[in-house]
């Protein structure tokens, strides 16, 4: 009897393993359909709404979000496997404008992790990301309906349709329309009003999406087709909804139905198409328009003078309405980096903690900020009373906005608090400026020894030339100093504050003739002309070389300045004794190696412009790779001998060129010669005479 219940048993195995991978199967799947929603079947979150049965995400109410996600979790992946379930869902939605309101912004369909809103910001964001959290941590899949073309999220017009993952810069994206049978694409605007449908198909890691005016075939051609592997996206479990934003533009985003199936991909042929609500705005009969009563009542000619005042109106009208929906003036229009939110900036310094500050310039405080996902930037509040705090933000956000270098410190935007602050975020310099590393730090461990000096000098350099002759235009910084050199978690060096700094072409002379810039770093012929140049920035980078290496600020109280010093222990030949003495007790310098050093930065710092190298020699000379026209050497003492070859170089220094010769005296001598007569200052018969 045991032996027939066993024989039993293993006859109905296969049958039972069916059933029970049956069973796996059906509760791994989701399959619904709504055609009109009610609480029990959808979760609302911000903005959004049920009205009529209709999801309603948005209203008229300005830099808001509405969210609806289905109320629990679907698998999206097989259970203990990367593998990713297929899926089918179509939507049914429209963009409702508001009358006489400017429409905007964009809906998202979307895969997130977790409930409710978190970490989305309103207007361009879609009410999907900020600006901090777009990685692949977020474990986001949306697919947009964007009306706004957003350059930081490389948008390709206002009227698109993209696939996004864990950013809002899309993977790929399409104009909105569809392709009709004859493949022919037919153009749609998304925001008029006007229902549209939607499918979206994942399937053997490919991502198909079709969209068509409502009550249209389903085009066989989609619109968007991309290979991509969600394995890394989805988690086991996630859930699925719609996200919509307004900002100072406003509509009302609605979805009308919604099918989502894992295993029957025709299941969008259940949603009702016909008998649906319209949304679009009513055109005004011609015989209702101010314009043709006009003209009706006072005849042809006040007919044209009227017309064109009400155009003046209109036109000036929307000007100030869109301004003040933006909250924006002329030149915020102009500048492209991302505008930030006050109350993002607010929370990110503790509203302004003094505790936070972590630095003070002339014309406000620097702050500490953390933003949500632990973004750490560095945020400057400048005083809008202040007509030079201004102009030190429009440079700020006019030229370091648009530069992109890895030594120079990165703007991560900005903000315009009306009748406040002006605001700049940059990115986080964890180990702070120079000056405080080499001047105010008694900690050993932060102690910068020789080799660190040279890499912090070199990358300033890097980021010097890159102003001067790597952008699209020529960019004066005019404020070259170590207080400015900041630095990051890695000790790398990185150029700051760009408030004086002036772009001009590349064949153009600068034609500022204001004195601007940090005394004992401005060049003698500033003074004289009031006018910059590359060679000016050389200048002040030549007195950061030798205050780096020397340890000593370039004007110190009861002492002479650096470059005078300099020179006048060049001529006693006891150069190598301005080395700054913590590098000397510390390490074994390579004497010729500083010698050579303090060379170049004196070089920079030459009284005649025209003595200076331009920052591509020095980047060279740094790599030792000279190549100037005049030498075919590769050594810094060949570069200085051509360089003191030049007559009008050397008739600075009458004790030493013999005008009655027509040979050069040699390298040695050249360098005997100095030892003796090389100028304490510079006299202002030599700068007349120049």
């Amino acid at each position: 009897m045991k032996n027939q219940r066993n024989q039993l048993l293993l006859l109905l195995l296969p049958f039972l393993t069916s059933i029970l991978f049956i069973q796996t199967q059906l509760t791994s799947a989701v399959d619904f359909i709504f055609n009109g929603f009610d609480s029990s079947n959808i979760s609302l979150y911000g903005n959004s709404t049920i009205e009529s049965r209709i999801l309603t995400l948005t209203n008229d109410s300005t830099f808001s979000i509405g969210r609806a996600l289905y109320p629990s979790r679907i698998r999206t992946k097989e259970p203990n496997s990367s593998f990713v379930l297929p899926f089918s869902t179509s939507f049914i939605f429209a963009m409702a404008p508001y009358e006489g309101r400017l429409p905007g912004h964009g809906l998202v369909f979307l895969f997130v992790p977790h409930e409710g809103i978190q970490g989305a910001s309103s207007a361009q964001n879609l009410g999907l990301f900020n600006f901090t959290n777009m990685n692949p941590s977020s474990h986001i899949f949306g697919v947009e309906f964007d009306v706004f073309e957003n350059e930081e999220f490389r948008d390709i017009n206002d009227n698109h349709v993209g696939i996004d993952v864990n950013s809002l810069i899309s993977l790929s994206s399409y104009e909105a329309g569809y392709w009709g049978n004859d493949n022919s694409f037919e153009r749609v605007r998304l925001n008029n009003g006007r229902n549209y449908q939607v499918w979206i198909d994942y399937d053997n890691s490919i991502v198909n999406v079709t969209m068509a005016p409502v009550g249209i075939e389903r085009p066989s051609r989609p619109l968007l087709s991309v290979s991509l592997n969600l394995s890394e996206v989805f988690e086991d479990e996630m859930y699925v909804g719609f996200t919509a934003s307004t900002g100072a533009l406003v509509q009302s985003h609605k979805i009308l139905g919604w099918s989502f199936s894992n295993t029957n991909f025709s299941i969008s042929e259940g949603l009702i198409t016909t008998g649906l609500p319209s949304f679009e705005l009513p055109g005004t009969p011609i015989y209702r328009t101010r314009g043709f009563i006009a003209g009706m009542v006072v005849g042809g000619l006040s007919l044209v003078i009227i017309c064109s005042v009400i155009a003046f109106l209109f036109i000036r009208r929307n000007r100030r309405i869109r301004k003040e929906r933006e909250g924006m003036e002329d030149w915020e229009l102009e500048y492209w980096p991302h505008r930030l939110n006050y109350q993002e900036i607010d929370l990110a310094t503790k509203n302004f903690s003094e505790e936070n500050v972590i630095g003070i310039g002339g014309n406000g405080k620097v702050y500490k900020g953390v933003f949500p996902g632990g973004l750490e930037v560095a945020v400057k509040r400048i005083s809008h009373q202040s007509s030079e705090g201004v102009r030190e933000f429009l440079a700020e956000i006019s030229s370091l906005g648009r530069l992109k270098h890895r030594n120079l410190v990165g703007l991560r935007g900005w903000c315009k608090k009306e009748k406040g602050s002006l605001i700049l975020v940059y990115d986080y310099m964890e180990n702070g400026s120079l000056d405080k590393r080499i001047f105010e730090s008694d900690d050993e461990s932060k102690f910068l020894n020789f080799e660190e000096r040279i890499k912090v000098l070199k990358q300033v350099a890097s980021g010097v030339l890159y102003l001067h002759e790597e952008w699209e235009a020529k960019v004066l910084h005019r404020d070259i100093k170590s207080s400015n050199v900041l630095l990051d978690k890695e000790m790398n060096a990185r150029l700051s504050d760009f408030g004086l700094a002036r772009m001009h072409d590349h064949d153009k002379v600068a034609g500022t003739t204001q004195v601007v810039g940090t005394i004992g770093y401005i060049a003698p012929e500033i003074v004289a002309s009031g006018r910059a140049s590359t060679k000016t920035d050389v200048f002040g980078y030549g007195v950061l070389v030798l205050e780096v290496i020397c340890g000593r600020r370039p004007n110190e109280e009861g002492k002479p300045p650096l470059v005078d010093w300099l020179w006048e222990l060049l001529r006693k030949g006891e150069l190598i004794s301005a080395v700054d003495e913590r590098l000397i007790s510390r390490e074994n310098l390579d004497v010729e190696e500083v010698d050579r050093v303090l060379n170049l930065g004196l070089l920079c710092a030459h009284p005649d412009p025209n003595a200076r190298p331009t920052m591509r020699q020095v980047v060279k000379l740094f790599d030792g790779k000279v190549e100037v026209d005049e030498t075919e050497g590769d050594d810094m003492d060949v570069y200085l001998l051509e360089k003191m070859k030049n007559r009008e170089f050397w008739a600075m220094y009458p004790q030493i060129y013999n005008s009655g010769s027509d040979s050069h005296p040699s390298f040695e001598d050249i360098r005997k010669g100095l030892s003796t007569s090389m100028p304490l200052s510079w006299s202002n018969s030599v700068l007349e005479g120049r």
